[in-house]
């Protein structure tokens, strides 16, 4: 069964250079971080260095749309950064990335690679198709302060992805809810590749057929199919 996915024609209108790319897999293993994970992440790193060839990740066209696109809802991408260039940030630090487990590893290394937001999510946790939209305000973003469950509520007019339960990403993909993540258990999975022009489309189609064969490698028998650009 494929997951529906739509775009709103409301975050068509405010960001019309946004294309997204899915890769849906089915019958995945998932675990803790493994040293083939780790190596990957080193050199998507390494990798990162050598696209951004001294500038700060802000600095890369691809980041710089981005940040105009989060302005345009409101948010300071000063503070609120897309994923990628939080993730770019770190892997640029002295610590590096982290290490979570072998799907996140995977998709967060062809994330710094090629410099895209990239998401994961557990097919099994989201009720309904998943939807970008601009907020209402009312939506339920459960998320964990402190160590304790909590529910916040996106602003109004914010970018998130939601599904029929609530937020199940804030500002975009700033921030994503536990509900939804990939865990050990996952055995299925829908993987978001999102870009702005002025990256070119064939580039995500090719990040998103690297992080396929990664899955293939890791999940040997799974099932993986990409999705067609969509803009």
């Amino acid at each position: 069964m494929t997951l529906s996915l739509t775009v709103s024609d409301e975050v068509r209108a405010l960001a019309p250079g946004f294309t997204h790319v899915a890769v849906e897999a089915h019958g995945l293993v998932n675990g803790p971080s493994t040293d083939a994970g780790a190596a990957l992440l080193d050199d998507a790193a390494r990798r990162l260095a050598v696209r951004l060839d001294g500038r700060a990740p802000h600095e890369d066209p691809h980041m710089a749309a981005w940040r105009e696109a989060y302005t345009a809802f409101g948010s300071k991408p000063s503070r609120t950064r897309n994923s990628a260039e939080a993730l770019a940030k770190r892997a640029l630090a002295g610590a590096g990335l982290p290490r979570i487990n072998v799907l996140v590893d995977v998709y967060n290394a062809i994330s710094v690679a090629h410099l895209i937001p990239v998401g994961g999510e557990d097919i099994d946790r989201i009720q309904g198709g998943m939807r970008l939209v601009r907020a209402t305000g009312d939506e339920d973003f459960v998320t964990v302060a402190g160590g304790e469950e909590v529910v916040e509520h996106p602003d109004a007019g914010e970018v998130v992805w939601r599904d029929d339960a609530g937020v199940t990403c804030r500002r975009w993909n700033w921030r994503q809810g536990p509900r939804t993540r990939l865990t050990e258990e996952t055995t299925s999975g829908i993987f978001l590749l999102e870009s702005m022009a002025p990256m070119p489309v064939a580039e995500v189609e090719a990040a998103a057929a690297e992080l396929a064969e990664l899955l293939q490698k890791f999940s040997p028998g799974a099932r993986i199919t990409v999705r067609s650009p969509a803009s």
